[in-house]
């Protein structure tokens, strides 16, 4: 069963790339100028990729899947139909054109001075303490629940984060690319702004700031003035990234939404808005200290993300389904080892 799985996720990924190849034809004729002819084009593509987690069992597979095509690789589709976004650039191999449209990934402006991506010591205390965190779900019945859904919350960053570094590892080693850090230790955030803005997700930042917040932003600012836009713009940004958690979590599920993901982002839509007005009045006047900024900005975040996040993947079996993923690829990588080693003793 599980070789059934990797088969068609593989089927579906060469699909995938069939269908970026066609979009990056689409670019380069002008038959189908930037504009609405263009995105009639891209249409087709973009609803394949709304359609294609749901061929997917596994929820590792369709998590990385969904939030990197249905998600990233659509939002930038739609702005490459606009000539812009970072499909956009003519000098794009097709190579880097799927590269950039189907992986999240960001190149840097100026790799030269800038660090790599991740430094192998940092990545590697992150997927030893990644293995010692699955290794203390054996004893969830013995845990009081606070602490697990505080666990949950690392497990998220950890998983996150050991994907995009592979994928920015894979990426720099075969295409020569230098990636932006996707992460940048959300851990460390002062505020809410901060930590959505500067330090969580970076890659999604990047694609909803030209799709979401610019947008409204550049069209509110005609009636209320530059200043005052940012506030919709904000808001509107964390409602767009609800809707599309919302589809994700739904991948992963597929249950009927109860819209508390979605609730999530409105609340933390509203504290930014809020966090936003409160610093322009009166940062300069009572700052607030790192000490004191920090573990208030991610007590909130667990709290809240105990509270409305990860109940829905609870509730769908999400950890359950994960574990044994994971047991899966253990075995897999022991019978790899042994049959290795088995090899050098016969030799």
């Amino acid at each position: 069963m599980a070789s059934e799985g990797v088969n068609k996720f593989i089927k579906l990924w060469l699909c995938i790339i069939i269908s970026l190849c066609y979009c990056y034809s689409i670019g380069r004729t002008k038959k189908t100028p930037k504009g609405i002819v263009r995105l009639l084009c891209l249409l087709p593509v973009m609803c394949l990729f709304l359609a294609i987690p749901l061929n997917i069992s596994s929820i590792h597979f369709a998590g990385t899947t969904a939030f990197s095509i249905s998600w990233l690789a659509n939002f930038k589709l739609l702005l490459f139909a606009f000539g812009k976004g970072p499909l956009s650039s003519p000098s794009l191999s097709l190579p880097r054109f799927i590269a950039i449209a189907c992986f999240p990934i960001k190149i840097q402006q100026h790799p030269s001075h800038l660090n790599v991506y991740q430094t192998p010591t940092n990545y590697a205390i992150k997927v030893l303490l990644f293995a010692l965190l699955l290794s203390v779900y054996d004893y969830t019945h013995h845990i009081h629940p606070t602490i697990l859904l505080v666990l949950y919350c690392f497990h998220v960053y950890f998983c996150l984060e050991i994907i995009l570094v592979t994928v920015a590892t894979l990426t720099r080693a075969l295409l020569g690319l230098e990636l932006e850090k996707q992460f940048n230790e959300p851990y460390l955030s002062t505020s809410l702004q901060d930590f959505w803005g500067k330090r969580w997700n970076l890659m999604a930042t990047s694609v909803l700031r030209p799709t979401a917040y610019e947008p409204v932003r550049n069209t509110a600012a005609r009636f209320i003035g530059r200043k005052r836009a940012l506030l919709p713009a904000v808001f509107w940004t964390f409602v767009v990234s609800g809707i599309m958690h919302e589809l994700i979590f739904y991948y992963l599920g597929r249950v009927w939404p109860t819209w508390e993901v979605m609730r999530f982002f409105l609340l933390h839509g509203v504290c930014v808005t809020a966090e936003i007005v409160l610093k322009n009045a009166f940062a300069d006047k009572w700052p607030l200290p790192r000490e004191v900024s920090t573990p208030l900005t991610v007590g909130f975040v667990m709290i809240t993300g105990n509270w409305l996040f990860f109940p829905p993947l609870l509730r769908c079996g999400a950890k359950e389904r994960a574990l044994e993923e994971y047991a899966v690829l253990g075995a897999f990588i022991k019978n790899v080892t042994t049959l290795t080693f088995s090899s050098f003793q016969s030799h």
